[in-house]
């Protein structure tokens, strides 16, 4: 067995012990789905009860790609959609005509919710997501309005690949309800909080604009019936 497969089959056994101590601490019907270069606010957050449905309607440009997260991936998961337009506008075709979703699911789902806990559940450890700043487990969410200097890239200078500055740009983010119930529910247990608590923090801290969708598999399905290629950023 070669380094690689040994260390997929160490993350899949993680990943199935977290879910086995979530599901210790939460009923199976608790899971159920309850809902111009590199360089302003959005509209308010939807509800997490909206038909997800919704979002896909909106994916009607002629260049359509869906950016799949499952992990915390150094800048990728953010430069890329970025690249992706400022290419397609190099090449003839502006922003507002190209289509870009981001699936957040995974352990990238704290990427979808604001600093409060990430400071108040030290997600930048359990996520294993570093701040650009220190290097170590982030306290806030890097990605969400960040600070000047945080994202510098070589030939470039410095990049706005904030989530804010993506939404700006019409990149549309949705977030997986599955594993926002089961990483709550697996740090509930681990702090011996009730579940319900820890993701009503996390569904209230969600960001503007980012939508709650059943399952990030889900997503991806809805993405690739609009005719949007496929794209794994992490």
């Amino acid at each position: 067995m070669d380094t690689n497969e040994f260390n997929q089959g160490t993350n899949r056994r993680n990943f199935l012990g977290t879910i086995a101590t979530g599901a210790a601490a939460i009923s199976i019907s608790s899971i159920a789905p309850t809902i111009n270069a590199f360089g302003g606010e959005t509209k308010s957050i939807p509800s997490v009860n909206e038909d997800p449905e919704e979002m896909f309607k909106k994916i009607t440009g002629k260049h359509r790609v869906v950016f799949d997260v499952t992990q915390p991936h150094e800048i990728y998961p953010f430069a890329w959609p970025r690249v992706f337009l400022i290419t397609n506008e190099m090449t003839g075709t502006q922003a507002k005509d190209s289509s870009v979703v981001v699936v957040l699911r995974h352990t990238a789902i704290g990427y979808a919710m604001d600093d409060s806990v990430w400071t108040k559940y030290n997600l930048g450890e359990v996520f294993k997501a570093n701040d650009p700043q220190t290097g170590k487990p982030a306290l806030r969410n890097p990605f969400w309005k960040p600070k000047a200097g945080d994202f510098v890239v070589p030939g470039l200078g410095e990049v706005m690949i904030g989530i804010n500055h993506l939404q700006e740009s019409g990149v549309l983010f949705c977030v997986c309800e599955m594993a926002i119930t089961v990483y709550s529910a697996a740090i509930a247990a681990g702090k011996k909080l009730e579940p319900a608590v820890v993701k009503k923090d996390f569904v209230d801290s969600l960001l503007p604009g980012i939508q709650v969708v059943p399952s990030g598999v889900w997503a991806l399905g809805r993405a690739q019936e609009k005719q949007c290629a496929y794209i794994f950023a992490g």
